[in-house]
């Protein structure tokens, strides 16, 4: 695997690492909100094969830095910009999860020739009142304990189905430590920042290829919702994953495969 190095962009100076031979097309990944680049680790080996992927920490996660806020949507998709803007790369794959899924969609809307093919997991697109409850109740409880050991739990719970929380618990220990690993005023900044989720309504407007992937377990980004998104997308594709949440650590074959049928079918736009 690549090394991580570090990149300026945007006033933070993010976790960056590199895998895959030079020359293939370009693939980014974008983790989810209190993730880490390492939540990709189990697609490296498919992915690699066809693309010369990078990924990073979103800031304020990881090994990133956690400029001070606020922060807005915009403020991730000004980030992916900047990153491949820093690598010269003019147009690539994006695949993202949960936030990370919906900085890709925003920038396939903000900047379509940036983008060949599109595939978000697990990422809605718009607020509705219970979504901003659930992110009262994580940001009060973060501040009530003075860090992120006050969501942990709550958010694990969220994250994986209680089947795999019996089986796996070492990765969900690994979870863990990414979510404690946030910086706690970053992690308000960027849950304060998903108040402002209102890419739903321009979601017509996107012209590469598309693929929308749900949890079919995940509470906050159901299965009909994610559906929903896909029927406003011109020709974007749908798919279901048996788990939660992280779907790219619960169900990686699940998840991987659904990539991989995608890649190999949807021609870059």
């Amino acid at each position: 695997m690549g090394d991580v190095m570090m990149v300026p962009v945007n006033g933070a100076d993010l976790a960056v690492r590199i895998d895959g031979d030079a020359g293939k097309p370009w693939m980014v990944l974008s983790n989810s909100l209190a993730c880490t680049l390492e939540s990709w680790r189990f697609q490296m080996e498919l992915l690699t094969r066809t693309h010369r992927v990078l990924r990073y920490d979103t800031r304020a996660h990881g090994a990133s830095s956690a400029p001070a806020g606020p922060y807005t949507m915009d403020t991730f998709v000004i980030d992916l910009v900047g990153l491949m803007d820093h690598f010269s790369i003019g147009r690539a794959d994006l695949l993202g999860l949960s936030l990370g899924g919906m900085a890709a969609i925003g920038l396939a809307i903000r900047h379509p020739e940036r983008v060949g093919r599109l595939m978000a997991a697990a990422a809605r697109t718009d607020t509705n009142a219970a979504f901003l409850e659930n992110w009262d109740v994580r940001c009060a409880a973060v501040r009530a304990a003075g860090g992120m050991s006050g969501v942990a739990d709550f958010t694990l719970a969220r994250w994986f189905t209680p089947a795999f929380h019996a089986a796996h618990p070492e990765v969900v220990q690994e979870a863990r430590e990414m979510i404690l690993g946030c910086d706690v005023d970053g992690y308000l900044a960027c849950a304060d920042a998903l108040r402002g989720l209102d890419y739903k309504r321009q979601l017509g407007s996107i012209g590469c290829p598309a693929l929308f992937m749900a949890g079919r377990e995940d509470g906050g980004a159901s299965p009909d919702e994610i559906r929903s998104m896909a029927a406003l997308t011109p020709g974007a594709r749908f798919g279901v994953i048996e788990a939660a949440h992280i779907v790219t650590m619960e169900n990686p074959a699940a998840f991987n495969a659904l990539v991989a049928s995608f890649l190999a079918e949807a021609q870059a736009a």
